[in-house]
Order: C-alpha cells, then structure tokens, then sequence
C-alpha cells in the first residue's frame, strides 16, 4: 500500500489546496491501494518544528514529495 501523507494546518488555503489536488489525482488513478493520511502541525511540536514554514508538505511513503504547491502531474507521475 502506498501512504500519501499531508502535513498542514486548520484553516490553511494552501493546505485546503493540496487537498483538491489530491483528490482529483487520486480519482483518476485505477488503484484502490493509496493511503491518504492528513497531520496537523498544530497538533504536534516535532512536526511544527520541522514544517512551519513550508506547509503543505506532501510526503509519499514517508519520502519527502512537494510543499506549497503540490503538481498534479508530479503527483500522477511518482503514484504510477
């Protein structure tokens, strides 16, 4: 199984953002084996620590993908 992992915070657009995005992948991918997990940095100080300022990050299979932005095609491409 593959986990997606987005690290933001409550009342992010960027965040909120990174969603849409995700989704909109995701429903195009015939794959029923991709986790999405959703962290908030406002829930953990090591995360805070490490993401503030870069929030959204996208994490796949615990490997560093994108932050701020997320590219629908970089996504596509590194799911397939």
């Amino acid at each position: 199984m593959t986990t997606i992992t987005v690290i933001g915070k409550p009342d992010c657009h960027l965040c909120d953002v990174a969603g849409e995005v995700i989704d909109a992948v995701l429903a195009d991918l015939p794959r029923d084996d991709i986790d999405v997990q959703e962290l908030s940095i406002a829930d953990d100080p090591a995360l805070y620590a490490q993401w503030w300022e870069k929030i959204p990050v996208v994490l796949i299979d615990g490997q560093f993908h994108a932050h701020w932005r997320v590219s629908p095609d970089r996504l596509r491409a590194a799911l397939s």
